[in-house]
């Protein structure tokens, strides 16, 4: 569904869920998750409905992603960095993370 423009940035790796995927430098989480193929972040906590990135610019809240622990990061405004480990978030996320 995406496709990068060009390979510019080095080779950045980067769990999801566990899985290694490979990232490029420049790229934001959520940009890597969408070029790996990554269909959605979170699900929402009352339906369970899967939500993807849709502004990538910080304003809508629909790339929720837990970063190295830390929950409830915008996906789109994170830089990726090596031995990152991003998680996508299932529901409301726990008191305390």
């Amino acid at each position: 569904m995406f496709k990068r423009l060009a390979d510019a940035g080095a080779a950045v790796a980067i769990t999801v869920d566990g899985k290694p995927v490979a990232a490029r430098s420049g790229d934001t989480v959520a940009a890597a998750l969408l070029a790996a193929g990554i269909d959605h972040c979170r699900t929402t906590p009352v339906t369970g409905a899967p939500r993807a990135p849709y502004c990538l610019m910080g304003v809508c809240f629909e790339c929720l992603v837990t970063v190295d622990g830390v929950g409830s990061r915008q996906g789109c405004l994170i830089p990726v960095c090596e031995g990152m480990k991003v998680e996508t978030q299932i529901g409301k996320r726990e008191a305390g993370r």
